[in-house]
This record gives structure tokens, sequence and C-alpha cells, in this order.
């Protein structure tokens, strides 16, 4: 009888040594702020030429939404420059893209100039935009953490809703992948 309660007394001490010593369980990651067959929310920004442009003015046409990081960056100048490259093919499809970046709208134009972009650029500077469709995030780069805009692309149908969300972009892909996706919604 005395083993039996030993043994008891010993569980009992062990579970709750081990729920206090246990680590705690990391919480789980957020959920999407969106998902497909949402309607994308709209917005109103200012381009790389100092212009207001509304989401609303592409009713009716295929839409990219792609957030990147920094122009002017090594990633973001690649992915840039292929869609640039990719713009007949893009347009044959008739898609509209939309590049969305904290940058203040000087330094997209600089980005348009030095890298002859041809589609449009949108300075997002108080991250609002970015916050509405949840690619304002933590980031992690070589041990530091910082709140920044994730590689992130929307692609919308004529009636601004959300047909596809790319989580993770391929710079070098990016082009291509859009129009996959494009060409399969047909």
């Amino acid at each position: 009888m005395a083993k039996k309660v030993a043994k008891n007394v010993t569980k009992k001490v062990t579970k709750k040594v081990v729920k206090k010593v246990a680590p705690k369980k990391a919480p789980e990651p957020k959920t999407a702020l969106l998902a497909v067959g949402d309607l994308a929310p709209t917005f109103v920004l200012e381009d790389q030429n100092g212009k207001k442009i509304s989401l609303k003015d592409f009713k009716g046409q295929n839409v990219v939404v792609y957030f990147y990081p920094k122009a002017l960056t090594p990633g973001c100048t690649v992915q840039a420059c292929a869609i640039r490259d990719s713009h007949s093919k893009l347009s044959k499809e008739k898609i509209v893209v939309l590049g969305i970046s904290a940058d203040p709208v000087k330094k997209l134009k600089q980005f348009e100039d030095k890298q002859k972009l041809n589609f449009t650029l949108l300075s997002d500077p108080d991250h609002k935009v970015c916050e509405a469709y949840g690619t304002w995030a933590l980031k992690k780069f070589m041990g530091r953490e910082y709140m920044g805009i994730l590689r992130q692309s929307f692609l919308l149908d004529k009636d601004g809703k959300i047909i596809h969300i790319m989580d993770k972009v391929n710079t070098t892909t990016h082009h291509d992948d859009i129009l996959k996706v494009f060409k399969n919604q047909k």
C-alpha cells in the first residue's frame, strides 16, 4: 500500500513539475486577413509621378497588386525588371500591374527611371494599405526583428475579387507565375 501511495504522489509531483517547466507553446501564426473570393480592399495612393491612383480606376480589368519590400534593392529590382520585360505578354492578357511599397514617391520615380519600368508604382508610406492586405508584418533578418512588407501578390479579377494569393513569391519567375494563374482562370 505504501508503494502504491508513493507512486501516485510521485506521478502527481512529476506532472506538476512538468507543467511548470515545460516551455510555452509558440503562438499560432496569424491567420490571413484576406482569402480567395474576397473583394480586394480599395485604396487611393500616389504613384511615382505624384498622381493619385485608386484601385477603383481599374474596375473591369484583371489586376495584380504586388507588394515589395524596398525599391532599388536587388530582389525587388529583379522582380520589377522581369515584370517590365513581360509587359507585352501581360497586356495581351489584359493584366494591369500595380507595385506597392512604403517608399516615398521620389524614390519610386528614381526606381522607374533607373530601371525603365513601364507599370505603376504606388507609395504607401504609412503602410495602411499593406496592413489592409496583411502584408505589413514582423520580419527577421540576420537575427534582427523588424516590421516590414512581406513580398506577396494578390491577383484580382475584373470585378475586384481576389482569385489568387501568392504568399511565396519567386522574384525571378513572378511574372510567369502571374500569367499562368490568369490563363488557368479562363
